[in-house]
């Protein structure tokens, strides 16, 4: 059904002893939709992401994943719960040890239980889907930035889920590896992925973004489409964020 909610967040607050990072925000990811969270470093983007799928406990509020409370949920529910969120970290994460194809089986296989033959299947499919194909029997250390963050992407894949969260995929990248890296990601937007990436990369987010939201402070000072939050920022404090970053 297009128009259910996916994500829905209520008075979202997490505190640290006495830093107050989030503050009772709330919003919602809509099915197909892409959300670009952007905004200055320390506004609290990577933490907001981080309680999305509860690899932060929020201190108060709801978070909501098709209508169940994850915040209300034991670990084993919570864990079953994530298995349909995908998260792309900016560092890749990737088992050294293993060799690519290695790397996207491991969870298919352990968790989903599926047997050696689909594993390598879905594994090689999403290869070929991130321009990796011929990789797979590669290991993590001779692959390029951009190319171990193409492998992370379709690791996360590998558990077929119905939300992806990108931290700042791009960071730790060279320049010239951001645009493979971006790519795919514009393809999986393409496909209808529900998708939240909290990015620097304001070029991606103008034209892949169904919504921005600008976090400063702990909060999510504005909402908008990329034209309107673009040509019409309606904060001061938006405003000197995009004059900064546009003029970089």
């Amino acid at each position: 059904m297009e128009n259910e909610a996916m994500i829905e967040v209520k008075k979202l607050q997490k505190v640290y002893s006495d830093n107050t990072v989030l503050k009772d925000i709330t919003e919602e990811v809509k099915k197909g939709q892409v959300i670009c969270v952007i905004g200055p470093s320390g506004a609290g983007k990577s933490t907001f992401l981080r309680c999305l799928n509860l690899l932060e406990q929020p201190t108060n509020g709801q978070v909501l994943f098709k209508g169940t409370d994850l915040t209300t949920l034991d670990e084993k529910h919570v864990n079953e719960l994530r298995e349909k969120m995908g998260m792309v970290f900016q560092s890749f994460n990737l088992f050294p040890n293993m060799n690519v194809i290695e790397n996207l089986k491991l969870a298919p296989i352990k968790v989903k239980h599926m047997s050696d033959a689909d594993a390598t299947n879905v594994a090689k499919d999403l290869l070929t889907k991130v321009g990796l194909a011929e990789k797979a029997e590669a290991y993590p250390t001779s692959l390029s930035g951009g190319q171990q963050q193409r492998v992370a992407i379709a690791r996360a894949l590998a558990m077929n889920p119905e939300v992806m969260l990108f931290d700042e995929p791009t960071s730790a990248l060279d320049p010239e590896m951001v645009g493979e890296v971006l790519k795919v990601m514009h393809d999986l937007a393409n496909d209808g992925m529900t998708m939240v990436v909290v990015t620097h990369e304001m070029g991606f987010a103008k034209s892949v973004a169904d919504k921005i939201w600008f976090m400063a402070d702990g909060y999510i000072q504005e909402s908008a489409d990329p034209d309107t939050f673009f040509n019409h920022p309606q904060t001061d404090r938006a405003k000197d964020f995009l004059e900064k970053v546009l003029q970089a």
